[in-house]
């Protein structure tokens, strides 16, 4: 069965345009603006969501992503929380929900139980930057169970033999780090990524979607008619830390995501 997740790739490529996924951090800047937020990208017709779990050391993640996640936790944000909060909204949104988190909260809740809490939020992908695919075997068989895919990253840097293991594994969509470095960094959209991606898609069926440094509807206009989808987080972020109030923040992210959703189409 094709998983909600491909179905909205697949649903975007028969538009003739790559799928945009904008990334929020759960519980920032609050509760209730997060959820405003959460439902504004749906509005905008976002094909899927990524939402960020809060975390304290994120190694992946720039200073802005980390800013947010530093407000959200001092704001009370916790995995247990976020899911709960989308279990009480998700219903309401059309498109379908990824978690990133970091292992260790998923250890501190037990997997199982996050299994369970995250199929119960109608949660359809989770993404676990620092957790290896060779040590993922357990929360892999945990996700199949309640139909949820796990995304993997891979990057420029990536040997040949562990992507195709890499990409082997991968549901929903394969996740392409831009660039070595961490989310926000300045992206340039050179032939040398275009190739990187073409051959990732080369050995796999499953969609791949570039994130890392995306940040404008020129960037997303030049990786979209190569990659599959295009991720975008720092940038939405930045939109609501540099907003006086909810009202601006779901403007400026609106207003951004409405800009590279229009420059999706291929040529």
């Amino acid at each position: 069965m094709i998983s909600k997740i491909t179905s909205q790739f697949e649903k975007a490529a028969r538009q003739n345009r790559a799928a945009y996924v904008p990334f929020i951090m759960g519980g920032f800047p609050d509760d209730h603006a997060f959820v405003l937020l959460l439902k504004a990208l749906d509005n905008c017709s976002a094909d899927v969501i990524e939402v960020g779990i809060p975390f304290s050391d994120p190694l992946a993640d720039g200073p802005t992503i980390q800013k947010a996640g530093k407000i959200a936790l001092d704001n009370g944000a916790s995995l247990g929380k976020i899911l709960g909060t989308l279990n009480d909204v998700s219903v309401d949104i059309h498109a379908p929900i990824v978690l990133m988190t970091y292992w260790n909260p998923v250890l501190r809740m037990g997997v199982d139980e996050f299994g369970d809490k995250a199929k119960a939020a109608n949660i359809s992908g989770v993404i676990i930057p620092d957790l290896p695919p060779d040590e993922a075997g357990y929360w892999i068989k945990v996700a199949r169970s309640h139909e949820i895919d796990t995304i993997f990253m891979v990057a420029p840097t990536t040997t040949p033999k562990r992507l195709e293991t890499i990409v082997n594994l991968s549901k929903g969509f394969v996740y392409l780090v831009s660039m070595t470095g961490v989310t926000g960094s300045a992206l340039v959209v050179d032939d040398e990524l275009l190739k990187t991606v073409a051959n990732v898609k080369r050995l796999t069926s499953v969609p791949v979607a570039v994130g890392f440094g995306v940040s404008n509807s020129e960037q997303a206009a030049a990786l979209s008619n190569v990659a599959d989808g295009v991720i975008v987080g720092s940038a939405l972020i930045k939109k609501c830390l540099e907003a006086g109030d909810d009202v601006s923040a779901i403007d400026g992210v609106s207003s951004l995501s409405r800009g590279i959703i229009g420059a999706l189409g291929r040529n």
